[in-house]
This record gives C-alpha cells, sequence and structure tokens, in this order.
C-alpha cells in the first residue's frame, strides 16, 4: 500500500518569521496525521523551517537545486549545499522552472542523478500544457518526459523518485484536472515506469497530483487509485487550508 505524500510548494513567498510562524501553527493542525507532510521553503527560509520543524512529522524539501556539487554558478545551490543543513526532499523540473527559467529534460535528468548522489529525495513535475493536451499530445508528453527524467537511474532509485503531474494549463488557474482525468493521466505515467522498469518498481512509485489542489478537492483526488497525494501550491499557504488538505482523510 503506498502512503500518501502530501507537500506544499511555497513558490517565492514567505519571508523567516513567517515561515517560523506558519511551521508552530500547521505543526499543531497535522500531528495526528498518517499521511507524510513536506513544506518545500524558498532558499532563504530553509534553515529557519528547518529549526521550527525539529521534533514535528513536518519534512523539509527546497524547491530546486544545480547539478554540480560545487563550481562557478553564481546563485545556484547544489545538492551537498541542501544535505549539509538537513533538507531531506527537493523538487526538480517544476513547469515555472521550465517555463521562465529554461530547464529542460536533460537537466532535470542530471539533478535527479544529483539529488541521489547526495541522499535528497526528488519530487520530479511532468505535466502538459493547454495547447498539447487540446491536440491529443497529453499522455505522449508525460510518458516522454518520465522516460526522459528517469533515464539511467537504478530500479532503487527510481522506487525513491516521487512523480508530481502537473498540468500545466492547472496550476495557478484554478482549473483542476477532473479526478478521473487525472487518475488516468498518472496511470499512464505509472504504465510508462513499468515498460521500463517492471510491475514492482512502478506499484511502488508515489505520484502525486498537482494543479490548484484545495481542501475542497483533495478528497476526491486522493482517494483514486492512483493518486498518492499532491504538490500544493497557493493552498499550502495558509496552515489551516493546507492543514485540511493533509488531513483529508479525517
Amino acid at each position: 500500500m503506498r502512503r500518501k505524500v502530501i507537500a506544499g510548494n511555497w513558490k517565492m513567498n514567505k519571508l523567516p518569521n513567517e515561515a517560523i510562524e506558519f511551521i508552530d501553527s500547521l505543526a499543531k493542525l497535522v500531528k495526528d496525521t498518517k499521511n507524510e507532510v513536506i513544506i518545500c521553503a524558498p532558499y532563504t527560509d530553509l534553515f529557519y523551517v528547518l529549526l521550527q520543524a525539529q521534533g514535528t512529522n513536518i519534512k523539509v524539501g527546497a524547491q530546486n537545486m544545480h547539478f554540480e556539487d560545487s563550481g562557478a554558478y553564481t546563485g545556484e545551490v547544489s545538492g551537498e549545499m541542501l544535505k549539509a543543513i538537513g533538507v531531506e526532499y527537493v523538487i526538480i523540473g517544476h513547469s515555472e522552472r521550465r517555463q521562465y527559467f529554461n530547464e529542460t529534460d536533460e537537466t532535470v535528468n542530471k539533478k535527479i542523478k544529483a539529488a541521489f548522489k547526495h541522499g535528497l529525495k526528488p519530487i520530479v513535475c511532468v505535466g502538459e500544457t493547454l495547447e498539447q493536451r487540446e491536440q491529443g499530445l497529453a499522455n505522449d508528453i508525460i510518458r516522454t518526459q518520465t522516460k526522459l527524467a528517469l533515464d539511467g537511474l537504478s530500479k532503487d532509485e527510481v522506487k525513491n523518485t516521487i512523480i508530481a503531474y502537473e498540468p500545466i494549463w492547472a496550476i495557478g488557474t484554478g482549473k483542476t484536472a477532473t479526478s478521473e482525468d487525472a487518475n488516468n493521466s498518472i496511470k499512464e505515467i505509472r504504465n510508462e515506469i513499468e515498460k521500463n522498469y517492471g510491475k514492482d518498481v512502478a506499484a511502488e512509485v508515489i505520484i502525486q497530483y498537482g494543479g490548484s489542489v484545495k481542501s475542497k478537492n483533495a478528497k476526491e483526488l486522493f482517494e483514486t487509485s492512483d493518486i498518492d497525494g499532491g504538490l500544493v501550491g497557493g493552498a499550502s499557504l495558509d496552515p489551516e487550508e493546507f492543514s485540511k488538505i493533509v488531513n483529508y482523510d479525517k
């Protein structure tokens, strides 16, 4: 039985004092959940979030990393740096990184390998645009992105990769894929993994849905056969709302 993993992606939001207050509030609200709770914070908040989350069931992730360990990459942060301060997870290949910062399938793959090298657990994003969906290319796009992202990984590494299916047209728009559509797309991702790594591996991989997840639709989404939680954007900025998503099964 796969666990449910609910990760909050704060994006470029919250100052350190706001982050500390948020974790303090959230910890009380999710302390009894059986689901895995992750907060992916901006670099400037990570250390404060890590300190405040000590002794709680909240795990901490970064929103990006470089694939090199060190060097002349001004403004970048390496996996080694994240691991050194206690970060456990890292988002890789978010659609906003692909759209605004020239992230490619190749760099996504390099970053995943670097994450595993340094003992970080990657949350890898795949998803189609509205145009691709309307052209009937959605399944081809997400299967190709999945295949290229995982290229060269061992079966154990694939098992320990979290994949977030995030239809780009649903991110921050208020639009959400129906639970049936989202589940079917995630089945396509799982089928691609099965084709390349076997049925046992595919059965273990955690695949989240991301795209305007809210407390009102979380239960319907997360209780489908193949959706294993969510990568939550805007709704993760409010501890009350985010806790309702985490506690969708109560």
